[in-house]
């Protein structure tokens, strides 16, 4: 639908700009990443096969090899060795309590192997106990050691982008109306609290990927091609305006639980708008301050030098943005999709969890796994509700 030709564009006053604190945050039916590289192709001859001169014995399968033990520093000896064996029994304790795990006897077993079989099989049960669990590292701090097990949810390379057009048409819809009010406080939530970034702020990422197919598109020779291409971007300029200033109002979160008590659904969707305003208006009274990159920065301890340049951090692939559909969406997906193929890592939701007697801080990711699954729910639904309500 040509949204210029209903709603003329024109210099109306906006919001004052919200500034992204750290980072900034789509789902476009949940759109995945491209691949960083292709697979190099098969050759059509087959390697030549290696034989043994003679039979091998079999003993080889039957032997057991001992997990190697990797520690931050050489193998200590004596007083040095029964004092780390000493700290990694009771940092074990501790983790062992904390996550409700038996692990594994190794009192038949000499140092260093024995705690090497120890981190071999902890490792194992946090991983199939374990939401989110990610790493476990044994580690030393001068006199002290003590074991660290990280945690990180994992975004799936996913790109979690809410369209806002769809709800702008909602919107205008009178038989969907309280529905888009329920999605409305929603996204009000995710604006002002979550501090999810939106495309028509500046300092957003998407801003300047917009503005840089807009300079683009102007080098182009003018045809009716390019005049269609540059009123799509026109359009998302104008509905990101006028959505913006709705979302801007907090009023919508003063009348969030109230209009969602009073909400009656009468089908499928508006059961499914009831569900994720319900998600939502519990997340918000749970963690009424949490921002959406809290803990995408967790610490290293390990005081590694990163290379920056090379990390996909969180704003970029958390956002709002125009809409699922078109020209302007598929050459912004394009462009987005080649340059975080060329990164090495992605920032995700991390903690870290240091055994060594002090009190664990940030110690779950409940935030997180209940934020992303209104983020799905929410970028589906409005990625498909053109496609169920305007054929």
């Amino acid at each position: 639908m040509n949204y210029a030709a209903i709603y003329p564009l024109g210099n109306n006053s906006t919001p004052r700009r919200k500034t992204a604190k750290t980072t900034a945050p789509t789902v476009n039916s949940v759109q995945p990443l491209d691949e960083k590289a292709k697979r190099c192709r098969r050759s059509p001859k087959r390697q030549t096969k290696v034989c043994s001169p003679e039979q091998a014995p079999h003993g080889f399968l039957r032997t057991t090899f001992l997990p190697r033990l990797k520690v931050e520093q050489s193998v200590q000896a004596g007083e040095e060795a029964k004092n780390l064996e000493r700290n990694f029994h009771i940092s074990l304790s501790r983790l062992s309590e904390h996550y409700g795990i038996v692990p594994m006897s190794i009192q038949d077993f000499e140092y260093p192997y024995n705690i090497a079989l120890s981190l071999s099989d902890i490792q194992q049960k946090l991983k199939d106990n374990v939401a989110h669990w990610d790493s476990i590292r044994f580690i030393q701090q001068g006199t002290k050691a003590f074991l660290i097990s990280e945690e990180r949810y994992s975004t799936g390379s996913t790109l979690y982008y809410i369209p806002v057009a769809p709800l702008f048409l909602m919107l205008k819809d009178k038989s969907k109306k309280k529905s888009a009010h329920l999605l409305l406080s929603v996204c009000t939530y995710l604006y002002h609290i979550a501090d999810i970034p939106y495309y028509r702020q500046e300092d957003s990422y998407l801003y300047w990927q917009y503005e840089m197919l807009t300079d683009w598109l102007e080098l182009d020779d003018e045809t009716e091609e390019t005049h269609i291409n540059t009123n799509e971007i026109k359009q998302a300029e104008w509905v990101g305006e006028r959505m913006e200033q709705k979302l801007f109002n907090r009023k919508n979160l003063e009348v969030f639980k109230d209009h969602l008590h009073q909400f009656k659904s009468t089908d499928d969707f508006d059961k499914e708008c009831l569900q994720i305003a319900t998600k939502a208006l519990e997340l918000y009274e749970c963690y009424p301050e949490e921002k959406f990159f809290r803990n995408a920065n967790a610490q290293n301890w390990e005081d590694e030098d990163h290379d920056n340049d090379n990390i996909l951090t969180i704003e970029k692939y958390i956002s709002f943005y125009h809409d699922h559909k078109g020209w302007l969406s598929d050459c912004l997906f394009d462009t987005v999709n080649n340059e975080f193929a060329e990164y090495g890592e992605i920032e995700e939701p991390t903690i870290s969890k240091c055994f060594d007697g002090k009190p664990l801080i940030n110690n779950n990711l409940d935030f997180e796994n209940r934020l992303f699954s209104v983020l799905d729910d929410l970028i589906y639904l409005l990625s498909n509700y053109k496609f169920k309500h305007h054929e």
